[in-house]
């Protein structure tokens, strides 16, 4: 199974640019990419590959998770993308994002070269993590098939631009609500759709970004509505909503202290008691509110919070 790594914020970082890779090692997000695909000019590639494993290899990230998003299979670039930076920082590298991803077999290809290029460099096969975008009405109708490609595959990510356009909808405004739609959300039924076949695999779901950088307010209804339905975290374009990312993804004090409480009280019912339920604060928990209540708790303690209040129940 593929470790769990904190995904609330992760930022976008162009490898093309030296003044952004720099001021990206100061920024506290949970995670980054280095971008070899949409940020980077086709003439720059080659460069940006390079610039890519240099910066990995140079340090400097802390406990970030490290990851370099390669170019799409259909472009001439991907396999020199995955060759290059293994080969040169393959041992400080945690994950490869996959963009584009419509078919099971792209990630399967991508497994099987990474497996390759660590056994020729003398790298623990298996150890470098894949995520997988999904960004066309192609790859959401595969959406099961390819959570379930490959046991590399931490996370599927939604890239809401690109589907946009591949559904022909009416909008220039990525994330935002197409003119004329009035009833509910547009992308309800995707996002639900990528977070379900997440969970069904034992994956992370991260939202994709919003564009808006001079618009916090935007930012934060666009990371809320994600975080409401379970994603574990959202593409930062911009440093400024790291911040907000951090926060919106991770449950608050009250929120993570009441999960503890709920696993202690049910943790005592089953083992002490020999009861299948237990009433805390006038609420009756079950096997199913133990469940939920270690969600809330793994993520509280992912996020570095810690109990400040003193277990008790009745």
């Amino acid at each position: 199974m593929a470790p769990f790594r904190s995904r609330r914020s992760v930022l976008a970082v162009p490898a093309s640019n030296p003044r952004f890779v720099e001021k990206a090692r100061g920024i506290a997000s949970d995670a980054f990419f280095l971008d070899l695909e949409d940020a980077v000019a086709p003439s720059e590639k080659e460069r940006a590959r390079d610039a890519a494993a240099a910066a990995l290899t140079e340090g400097g990230w802390g406990a970030r998770v490290r990851t370099v998003r390669v170019n799409a299979l259909d472009t001439p670039w991907t396999y020199r993308d995955v060759a290059t930076v293994v080969e040169r920082a393959g041992a400080d590298l945690d994950c490869l994002v996959l963009p584009k991803v419509t078919d099971p077999v792209h990630v399967q290809w991508l497994d099987l070269l990474l497996t390759q290029v660590e056994r020729a460099c003398g790298l623990e096969a298996g150890r470098i993590g894949i995520e997988a975008q999904i960004e066309d009405a192609r790859g959401l109708s595969a959406v099961d098939a390819i959570a379930a490609a490959s046991p590399r595959l931490e996370t599927l990510v939604y890239g809401p631009a690109d589907f946009m356009a591949s559904m022909n909808m009416r909008s220039l405004e990525v994330g935002a609500q197409p003119p004329g739609y009035d009833v509910g959300d547009a992308y309800h039924y995707v996002l639900f759709r990528i977070l379900t076949a997440a969970r069904a695999n034992g994956l992370q779901a991260v939202d994709g970004p919003e564009l808006k950088v001079r618009d916090p307010e935007a930012f934060r209804a666009s990371a809320g509505r994600t975080a409401a339905l379970g994603y574990d975290g959202k593409w930062t374009v911009h440093p400024s909503q790291v911040e907000a990312a951090n926060e919106i993804y991770s449950p608050s004090q009250e929120e993570f202290d009441r999960a503890e409480r709920i696993l202690d009280a049910y943790e005592h019912a089953t083992s002490v008691e020999r009861r299948g339920a237990v009433t805390l604060d006038g609420e009756m928990l079950d096997e199913a509110s133990r469940k939920m209540a270690l969600v809330v708790s793994a993520k509280g303690r992912a996020a570095g919070l810690t109990r400040s209040d003193a277990p008790r129940s009745g």
